[in-house]
């Protein structure tokens, strides 16, 4: 087992892994090479009072296998910025990578990796996201949200009104995107609150268009946000 644990309470988690047994897709070939749990949430880590936190798309293998949020490749590529960004020199190693996380908070739209790492559909994010609202409006305290590519960005419109879905959409055409920022609405199961989003493209290897840009992006945010 990973020392990364999540912020999950023991009622979170089975409500988690209640919907994760009716949830086909779950890349259990993976789960079941590393020898991990497919049930088991992977979200909701890092430091609940952070008040920057850092959302993203689903799991991937190297997440299964480390049982930690935002590890592989694309996480790698955030937390090497992260660490430059904390301490003005390159991050080390691996070990320095999962220490330099436990500073911010993580989550994600379903903490369950999809067979081929394509992205859940809208009816699976749909049904996890009263958990993850809660999550985000309960549970992390802080109100700095930077979101990592756009199935986590619009996310944030699930299940909430047209009005609401219309703006992230405006959002979403403008050229400044990734400069600018845009408040939201939350909501838990025992408040609604805003927080703010600071869209980011994803930080994949696969996203040609962004990934050799993506360091600077992210350092400007940071940056800006005094994080």
């Amino acid at each position: 087992m990973s020392d990364y644990q999540s912020l999950l309470t023991d009622d979170q988690r089975r409500a988690f892994r209640k919907l994760a047994e009716q949830t086909p897709g779950i890349d259990t070939e993976v789960y079941a090479r590393f020898e991990r749990d497919p049930l088991e949430p992977i979200v909701a880590h890092g430091d609940a009072r952070a008040r920057v936190g850092f959302f993203g798309r689903d799991p991937g293998r190297d997440e299964v296998q480390h049982l930690e949020p935002f590890i592989g490749a694309g996480g790698q590529l955030v937390r090497r910025a992260l660490y430059q960004h904390r301490h003005g020199k390159p991050l080390p190693d691996f070990e320095a990578s999962r220490a330099i996380g436990r500073e911010y908070f993580w989550a994600n739209t379903v903490p369950y990796k999809p067979v081929g790492n394509k992205a859940w559909s809208t009816s699976i994010k749909k049904r996890f996201q009263p958990l993850m609202a809660q999550v985000l409006a309960d549970d992390w305290h802080g109100s700095e949200m930077i979101v990592l590519g756009r199935e986590a960005f619009f996310w944030f419109g699930l299940n909430r009104s047209k009005a609401e879905r219309e703006a992230l959409d405006a959002f979403w055409e403008r050229d400044d995107r990734y400069e600018t920022s845009m408040p939201v609405t939350v909501g838990g199961a025992a408040r609604e609150r805003q927080i703010t989003l600071h869209p980011l493209p994803h930080p994949s290897p696969l996203n040609a268009t962004w990934y050799a840009r993506f360091p600077a992006l992210l350092a400007a945010r940071l940056q800006a946000l005094q994080a």
